[in-house]
């Protein structure tokens, strides 16, 4: 009897032990914060979490001087995250956020709509983040319940009272990551969203400074808090954490005060990550803020519908990857297509359309134009066929979709 209790008690630990683990995720946006500052100073926390992961250098803007060139700007730096697409689709070209195309569906509302039951949350300095890029509550974006936030310390002046110096914003940041690594401890929510924003206002204020470099290395010590809470988690219960840090701008070269243009330094973004087997497109190629989100999505292993699939500008720092850099040019009634091959097997569907409706909740009806080997690297197409003023195409390989505007 004894023997078979034991042999019971060893069969549900092995159960346990080799027991699917569940996948979470938290991703940090830290303001403001240029990719040289990150790699030219002593940082403890974020040095930790490189060691067991990963740092990567990212780009915001999107294509500079193409159609999807984007402004250097919060709130659109955020909703490319979210949304895994640039400005000429996400329609959030500054902070006023006054009309969020959400027919680009957000990685919290396409996890929901997967995943019922899965629980969300959302730490946050700035109330908008919540009511008007996800879109909380609000038909139009799919109804989507944020099940956990914490945020509007920014609306409370008894508690946080504003000063000149904006050290309110530095506590309202404590608060949040307070409560974040709380959360997560005990709850542990299946995807998160932390924001801070002091470094970004030491940044307007000071420019590229001591008090900017104070700021940073504050955020240092919140990020460390935030990774205990992760590692707690992952040590005590049968959980996967996958934490993604990163920014949603730059700063300019001559000051650090300003950004919202193209220039090199406010493009340029970083990400830190504790996941250590980002693929080779991450290392060899130049990724952009737009990667996470799939990134994020193939991570908790969320099937993203074939409409919203098509419209992402973004591609997967997870995960085998066939194509990227894609480009396109006209040439006297034919498309002339290149792209870069990572895994040469198989070949790339090369769909066309020449609207635009899924901008405004309508179906673009795709064409199978071409078919091609993946190592081909090129395509010439005749589209005489199709005469137009616009075209869509997407390449679909095998293990990535990607896609490319046209205006002839």
């Amino acid at each position: 009897m004894y023997k078979n209790i034991a042999l019971f008690a060893m069969m549900v630990l092995a159960h346990h032990c080799f027991a699917q683990k569940t996948k979470k995720t938290v991703y940090v946006i830290a303001d403001g914060i240029s990719a040289d500052k990150i790699e030219n100073m002593d940082l403890p926390n974020i040095n930790r979490i490189i060691k067991a992961g990963s740092y990567t250098r990212m780009y915001v803007g999107g294509g500079k001087g193409t159609y999807s060139q984007t402004p250097t700007i919060s709130a659109v730096g955020y909703n490319s995250l979210l949304t895994g697409t640039w400005v000429n689709k996400h329609n959030v070209p500054d902070n006023d956020i006054k009309a969020p195309n959400y027919k680009y569906q957000n990685i919290f509302r396409l996890l929901k709509d997967q995943y019922p039951q899965k629980k969300t949350a959302i730490f946050s300095s700035w109330l908008d983040n919540r009511t008007k890029l996800l879109g909380h509550n609000l038909p139009e974006a799919g109804n989507l319940k944020v099940d956990q936030y914490f945020d509007g310390y920014e609306l409370d002046t008894v508690n946080f009272k504003h000063d000149k110096k904006r050290d309110f914003m530095n506590r309202i940041d404590e608060k949040v990551v307070e409560e974040a690594s709380n959360t997560i401890k005990k709850d542990a929510p299946d995807l998160s969203w932390v924001y801070l924003e002091y470094t970004d206002d030491m940044g307007h204020m000071y420019g590229d400074s001591p008090q900017f470099d104070e700021a940073i290395k504050k955020l240092d010590v919140q990020l460390g808090k935030i990774y205990d809470a992760i590692a707690y988690r992952e040590k005590n219960f049968n959980e996967e954490w996958l934490l993604m840090v990163t920014t949603d701008h730059g700063r300019d070269e001559k000051t650090g005060k300003g950004h919202g243009g193209q220039s090199d330094r406010q493009r340029s973004t970083w990400m830190v990550s504790n996941y250590n087997q980002l693929n080779t497109y991450s290392k060899v190629y130049n990724p952009g803020i737009v990667d996470i989100m799939p990134s994020i999505a193939r991570f908790m292993n969320i099937n993203i519908p074939a409409e919203v699939r098509q419209e992402i500008d973004g591609t997967p720092l997870i995960g085998p990857i066939s194509i990227a850099e894609v480009k396109a040019n006209f040439v006297h009634g034919s498309m002339d297509l290149s792209w870069k091959s990572l895994e040469e097997k198989g070949n790339v569907k090369i769909w066309l359309t020449t609207t635009n409706n899924f901008k405004t909740g309508g179906k673009d009806n795709y064409v199978l134009v071409a078919e091609v080997p993946v190592s081909k690297r090129h395509a010439f197409i005749n589209l005489e066929k199709y005469p137009a003023e616009f075209y869509k195409m997407v390449l679909e390989a095998p293990n990535n979709t990607t896609n490319i505007w046209v205006t002839p």
